[in-house]
Parts: C-alpha cells; sequence; structure tokens
C-alpha cells in the first residue's frame, strides 16, 4: 500500500467518527512516522465521549497492549489567537515506522462504537 494511500485509510475513518469536523491534515516526518491532525466540535453532544474513546485506544489500550501512538491536543497561544472553538485541534502520531495508519484505523474500528458513524451506537457512552 502506498503511504498516500495508508494515510487516507485512518482519515476516511476519522471522518465518519461523530463530532470530527472540518479539513483532517495528515502528513510524514522525515523519519517515516506519520500524522493526522483535526478538530473535533466541542458542541457536539458526543465530544468528549469520541476524545476519550480516541485517547483509551490510542495512548492506553492496556497496561499489556500499548500502540505506538499518541493521541494529543495541540494549540496555538491562547492569549494571541483565541479560544478552543477554534483553535483547539487534535493530533494522533505514530511513534513507530512499523504501524501504519491504516492499523490505526483497524484498531480505532474495532474497538470504538459499531457502526462508528451510527450515532444510537454511542448512546450507551453518554454521561
Amino acid at each position: 500500500m502506498t503511504e498516500d494511500l495508508d494515510l487516507e485509510v485512518l482519515v476516511t475513518f476519522l471522518q465518519r467518527v461523530p463530532g470530527i469536523s472540518g479539513i483532517i491534515g495528515k502528513g510524514r516526518f522525515d523519519h517515516g512516522l506519520w500524522w493526522v491532525k483535526f478538530g473535533i466540535d466541542i458542541d457536539h453532544p458526543l465530544a468528549w465521549n469520541v476524545v476519550q474513546e480516541l485517547g483509551c485506544v490510542l495512548n492506553y489500550l492496556s497496561v499489556n497492549e500499548q500502540l505506538p501512538t499518541v493521541f494529543m491536543p495541540v494549540s496555538p497561544a491562547p492569549y494571541l489567537n483565541g479560544g478552543p472553538r477554534q483553535f483547539l485541534s487534535w493530533v494522533i502520531e505514530s511513534k513507530s515506522t512499523d504501524f501504519s495508519a491504516s492499523d490505526a484505523a483497524r484498531w480505532l474500528e474495532g474497538r470504538l462504537p459499531r457502526p462508528v458513524d451510527d450515532l444510537s451506537q454511542w448512546s450507551d457512552l453518554e454521561d
């Protein structure tokens, strides 16, 4: 699979996740690790559920089964730019060249509510 197609598999999956909005950026660092960057609509009723689910799978699936990825918020300086509705973004970065973006998509698809774009499947997760 080409590197661009590999990233597109993850981007296509993330576009189906409730609350993820706008353009999803993607790329590779010089040393071969990949990244994707996106926004989450903080007013979406499932926004924090999405953050929690992505954080669980991508950062800390279990003590014995951690993926070589990190999911984190990123932002320019709020005092210079503005608040989270406009400037808070989220990044998924790989930490191993042996773990592809399509691997990440498969792990997410297997562990997030299914189908991921069916809001009724998320209902048990609401506060």
